[in-house]
Parts: structure tokens; sequence; C-alpha cells
């Protein structure tokens, strides 16, 4: 029987595998059980025709905190809704933080909540539901990086 990876293995082997995470940019700064912490940049791709990130930038940028928190438990998780609120425009150059922390666990439903900060600043608040399967993230999963 393979062993369960850690929550740290977990979010490493899904961002090396995450194309679009990668190329946001998305740094790891922190992971535990049901929390992650990503840091990006908003660059001039990012930016929509008023010179401020597209929206589906940051809810993107959200939704890989999301994903990544998610997971931590060690079982593959899987979005199943979620919605952001847009509260402060962001500009390229923009250093912004996202922290993904879980509110509320059922045994196949996950509740988290992430905010998106610029400093101080709460730039978004992004609220996501998974559904959390049967499968494991293993150390199968690990070897394959």
């Amino acid at each position: 029987m393979s062993k369960i990876l850690n929550p740290e293995q977990i979010t490493q082997t899904m961002l090396a595998n995450d194309n679009y995470s990668q190329w946001l940019g998305i740094e790891i700064l922190e992971t535990k059980k049901d929390y992650c912490k990503l840091k990006m940049k908003i660059r001039d791709e990012m930016l929509n025709g008023m010179k401020k990130a597209q929206g589906g930038v940051t809810f993107s940028f959200a939704d890989s905190a999301f994903a990544f928190a998610s997971n931590t438990r060690g079982k593959r998780s899987v979005s199943i809704e979620a919605s952001i609120n847009h509260i402060e425009a962001l500009e390229a150059g923009d250093e912004i933080i996202a922290e993904a922390k879980m509110e509320s666990v059922k045994n196949k439903l996950g509740f988290y909540i992430v905010r998106v900060t610029k400093g101080d600043v709460l730039a978004a608040l992004f609220k996501g539901v998974v559904y959390r399967t049967s499968a494991e993230w293993t150390e199968a999963d690990w070897a394959e990086n």
C-alpha cells in the first residue's frame, strides 16, 4: 500500500502538473492541512481594456489556492461551486497574496474561503465548495514529478 503524501508534497505535485497556475506565475508560500498561501504578480498580459487586471485572473488565482488547500487532507477533491467578489481593482506590477482556509468539512464536502489581498487591502473574496473523492494522493503521484 502506497503512503499518502503530506500537504506540501500534494501542493507541489499539483503545481508541477498545472500549466495554467504556472503561467500565472504562482508561488506557493505556505501549505498545511486545510490551508494554502500563494503569491503572484499581475503582468501586462493580464490586463483588460481599462488597464486593470481581468477578473478571471483574480478568480483563477483564488481558485488555485482553493484547489491546493482542499486537497491537503490527502483525498483528491474537485470544485463543484465557486464565486468571487471583486473588491479592489488590480494593476500591472501589483503583487497579490491568496490565503485559502477550510471553513467546514463534511464527509464528502469541503467549504473554503479565499482572501486575495494587495498589501493590507482586501482585493477579492472567494468562496468555494469541493467534492472530496475517495481517491488519495499517494507516493506514486509524487514519483511522477
